[in-house]
């Protein structure tokens, strides 16, 4: 479950101060909108936290074997190009776009966006604000996004090519296309 504070009244909380805060306060997981709202977000229980290293598990398979970019877990905040500073459950960014990035970008919160997400819907966490941010993300330069939700039996397909949501029920098969190629991931709610 997320909780969304605006700050206005007392502060702008700009992209410098957010990091800052996050410096402060490792322990909690926060997230900024793009409007500097500071959203954030309860701990997930064991399964949710078992379903995530699942997922991010094959991912990093997947790309230790071809070697084409860099995986992240939830715990990496991107600073978006469009003013958000977000942290997707599962990311992965293309291999040169990565290593353009200087060695104090790296370290700090990376200012691009993943060219492919996952987010996992928990039980707690509402569809609606999971869906603007994954057309946050699409705004700021997002390939391929998967919004998977558990709770639904459903899986929603976000691509940058494409305005429409692809909806699939699950069991599912999900394929990177051309952003991951070969990439497959088998979701079923009983294995997931």
């Amino acid at each position: 479950m997320e909780t969304v504070l605006n700050l206005d009244p007392i502060v702008n909380l700009t992209r410098e101060k957010f990091y800052q805060l996050c410096l402060a306060n490792p322990d909690v997981l926060m997230e900024r909108s793009p409007k500097g709202e500071l959203i954030t977000m309860s701990p997930i229980g064991g399964e949710g936290g078992r379903q995530e290293a699942n997922l991010i598990a094959q991912l990093w398979v997947w790309n230790e074997k071809n070697q084409l970019g860099v995986v992240f877990s939830s715990q990496t905040i991107f600073s978006l190009p469009n003013g958000g500073d977000r942290a997707p459950d599962v990311a992965w960014v293309e291999k040169q776009r990565w290593e353009n990035l200087t060695q104090e970008a790296r370290e700090g919160f990376p200012p691009l966006c993943p060219d492919f997400v996952i987010e996992l819907r928990s039980r707690s966490d509402r569809l609606q604000p999971l869906r603007e941010k994954m057309q946050e993300y699409l705004a700021s330069g997002l390939q391929l996004g998967w919004l998977i939700n558990p709770k639904d039996g459903q899986v929603e397909i976000y691509r940058s090519r494409s305005e429409q949501v692809q909806v699939q029920s699950m069991p599912a098969i999900l394929l990177g296309e051309d952003i991951l190629p070969g990439f497959e991931l088998s979701l079923d709610l009983n294995q997931l």
